[in-house]
């Protein structure tokens, strides 16, 4: 009986090690500060897959990562939808990131997720597309919303000799920038001076390839004395370009928007598309990297006057954007034929 008593004591004895053991090791609900080899991790979740504006988006975002030493997450669903961008927010969640940057399909729709992500100590910040001031720390901007789209009116104002049907070819009718240069393109032509334009419609191909062509040859088709097409997107715009291009439509009816000058290049020099705009979409990334990782070191909280260094780009400071803050790159570039050449194998 003695023996077995004190094999029974043993085994007791055994339990209860492996019990302090596993009530020592870190809970699997706690925040990972850091991956196995010590790098933190930042990921970043653009619209969709496909999109060459936001393959050169998450580009720029790894290259600031990596020059800070860390590692970086690139994801995109295959549609661009609020769903789809949910479940990515999930897995991260679940994977312990230190930060994600999003570039929202949809303003509010995101906004449970992310809280959830923040709650558990996830930095979170949006980028090119923002989501709700609740949803986020900070937003990082291509450019001043106002700006970007007041000079494309004037714009297709210029090209059309300022009178006659003009139409914006836009990305998801959810997409917060797009619809805030819409806005802005709204106001703009509030002007007396544009008495004489009449905006028919907006119309969303939702930045795909296919779908913004149809949506071209629905507004050409219903809008036989349309004179310009505004598409603020990198794949509508190139969408556009094409079919007025297949159309012989170059003169007719005038194209302008936001645009990649590597696929854009052709109906620039053809003169399908007189000029367009855009930002360097590997510098939106690149300063979103660094601002991620300024939230994460706690270098910044995201509030009003909050200042970090940027790699190549310098100092940037945060500032109010509504009921939220925002770091803005800068105004948007003019691409014409004095300057298409140089930039169309940059970018």
């Amino acid at each position: 009986m003695k023996k077995l008593a004190l094999l029974f004591t043993s085994i007791m004895l055994v339990f209860s090690m492996l019990a302090a053991c596993t009530q020592s090791a870190p809970s699997s609900g706690g925040k990972s500060d850091q991956s196995k080899d010590g790098k933190k991790r930042f990921a970043i979740v653009f619209k969709n897959t496909g999109n060459p504006y936001g393959e050169k988006q998450m580009e720029g975002f790894k290259k600031a990562i990596e020059e800070l030493g860390h590692e970086a997450i690139l994801k995109a669903p295959d549609q661009p939808t609020a769903e789809a961008q949910i479940q990515m927010i999930e897995e991260l969640i679940s994977q312990k990131v230190d930060s994600i940057a999003i570039v929202g399909n949809d303003p509010d729709a995101l906004e449970p997720a992310l809280k959830k992500a923040m709650d558990q100590g996830i930095k979170v910040l949006s980028l090119d597309s923002a989501v709700n001031s609740k949803s986020r720390m900070v937003h990082v901007n291509q450019a001043d919303p106002e700006r970007i789209g007041r000079i494309q009116i004037q714009a297709i104002s210029e090209m059309i000799g300022g009178k006659g049907q003009i139409a914006v070819l836009s990305a998801t009718s959810q997409a917060t920038n797009q619809n805030t240069w819409i806005e802005w393109m709204k106001k703009e032509l509030e002007d007396p001076k544009y008495k004489d334009i009449e905006l028919v419609k907006v119309a969303y191909g939702d930045d795909l390839r296919d779908k913004s062509v149809s949506e071209t040859e629905a507004l050409l088709k219903s809008y036989p004395d349309l004179k310009g097409i505004i598409a603020p997107t990198t794949v509508g715009i190139a969408a556009a370009g094409k079919v007025l291009t297949d159309k012989g439509l170059k003169g007719e009816v005038k194209l302008t928007g936001l645009g990649l000058p590597s696929e854009m290049a052709e109906y620039i020099e053809s003169g399908v598309c007189d000029w367009m705009y855009l930002w360097n979409p590997i510098d939106v990334g690149y300063l979103s990297g660094f601002a991620a990782e300024a939230l994460v070191t706690g270098k910044i909280q995201g509030k009003v006057g909050d200042k970090f260094t940027a790699g190549d780009l310098g100092e940037n400071e945060v500032v109010a954007d509504g009921d939220g803050t925002q770091i803005m790159l800068g105004d948007p570039f003019k691409f014409d034929p004095s300057n298409i050449a140089e930039w169309k194998d940059v970018y």
